[in-house]
């Protein structure tokens, strides 16, 4: 498989994406999926997994964190990352990310909403001191299990709300076409805006993952 950017540049990315999300966890007390969507919704993530030297070596994890809430919110971070001297689950979760989306080559948006974030962090305390391809063997499993409950689709969590697609269209602003377009895989809901997204999930009372599946 042809690789998005040189091996030369992998183990400074991972590093730079762990320091990243410890950074924003720790630091700013941010969750991981509402941030990495953040980071999709920048920009920045497509730039990282292309393997921009701009990010993925000429910006330390607080630059890059800077960077992705400059674009998205017009405010960068306040607070001085502190001091830390073990890898911790966030810095693993990142240094995993980046790896994992080098090595597939898959794009950062999908993954994420395959395999959210968290559930990678989740995956900490069993594999961190393992070499990184078991976690990404368990990553393919959640993957896989992700792509089998895409048959529970956008229709059924509509029809477990008791919603019709009229209600559900008047309930998130999102046309009635559209939701039968998603229903029907005429179009492809994993490209769906965030904001879309996040109105379907709350009007269906769900997580927004479980809508793009």
């Amino acid at each position: 498989m042809t690789r998005a950017y040189s091996e030369l540049y992998i183990e400074n990315a991972q590093k730079v994406f762990g320091h990243m999300l410890h950074y924003v966890v720790y630091d700013l007390g941010m969750e991981y999926n509402p941030y990495c969507r953040l980071f999709v919704q920048s920009g920045v993530a497509d730039q990282f997994g292309r393997g921009n030297p701009r990010f993925v070596v000429g910006m330390s994890g607080t630059e890059l964190a800077d960077e992705v809430l400059r674009r998205v919110t017009g405010h960068g971070c306040d607070p001085e990352p502190e001091p830390y001297a073990d890898r911790t689950d966030a810095w693993w979760t990142g240094y995993t990310l980046a790896w994992y989306q080098w090595w597939t080559g898959c794009n950062s948006r999908e993954l994420f909403e395959e395999v959210p974030p968290s559930s990678v962090a989740g995956m900490y305390q069993k594999y961190h001191e393992m070499d990184l391809q078991h976690s990404a063997d368990e990553i393919n499993r959640l993957r896989r299990l992700s792509a089998y409950a895409g048959s529970i689709g956008l229709k059924s969590l509509r029809e477990q709300a008791g919603l019709s697609q009229r209600e559900l269209a008047e309930a998130t602003g999102v046309p009635v076409r559209t939701i039968q377009q998603y229903e029907q895989g005429q179009k492809n809901i994993r490209r769906a805006a965030w904001e879309t997204v996040d109105r379907l999930a709350a009007a269906l009372h769900c997580r927004p993952e479980q809508c793009v599946r």
